[in-house]
């Protein structure tokens, strides 16, 4: 069985001064991701590893997930950065099989897109929310349109 974790980045800033990929996170957006990591840490859902886009808020909220669930730094994958879910499912078959719990943030449309593509669930997706899939597969690239079941989302509450 494979476990995909989505995490949306948290909550960051929209102040002109900054070009999108060089958004930093607000202080809620770093309280909201240490929170969340924290919650999900008492969940015992831990991934493997985590895959982020670039962009700076959402390698932040990445870094801090990693930080409270005691992983590696999260690899980059640019491909992460603006992505549909078509590109993000491309990302997925593309995920080493060593590993059976992998986690990855990024960006919404994306996240929300590939939550109902590959689970069916048309849900709220608000910053820092959180999205565990399962798959009855032991390949990542066996994964696909309704493949995955969803069994844990999460978001911070004052979104």
């Amino acid at each position: 069985m494979k476990k995909l974790l989505l995490i949306r980045h948290a909550k960051a800033t929209h102040e002109a001064d900054f070009k999108d990929f060089e958004r930093p996170l607000l202080d809620r957006g770093l309280h909201d991701a240490a929170n969340m990591a924290t919650r999900l840490k008492e969940t015992g859902d831990i991934p493997q590893i985590l895959i982020s886009s670039p962009a700076l808020r959402t390698l932040a909220t990445a870094n801090i997930f990693s930080q409270h669930l005691n992983l590696s730094q999260a690899q980059i994958n640019m491909d992460i950065y603006e992505a549909s879910e078509k590109i993000l499912v491309n990302v997925i078959n593309s995920l080493p099989n060593e590993h059976d719990f992998i986690g990855i943030v990024g960006h919404n449309p994306g996240i929300s897109e590939l939550l109902y593509y590959l689970a069916g669930q048309i849900l709220e997706v608000p910053t820092c929310a959180v999205m565990l899939i399962t798959f009855d597969t032991d390949n990542w690239a066996e994964v696909s349109f309704g493949t995955g079941h969803l069994v844990y989302y999460d978001y911070p509450k004052n979104n």
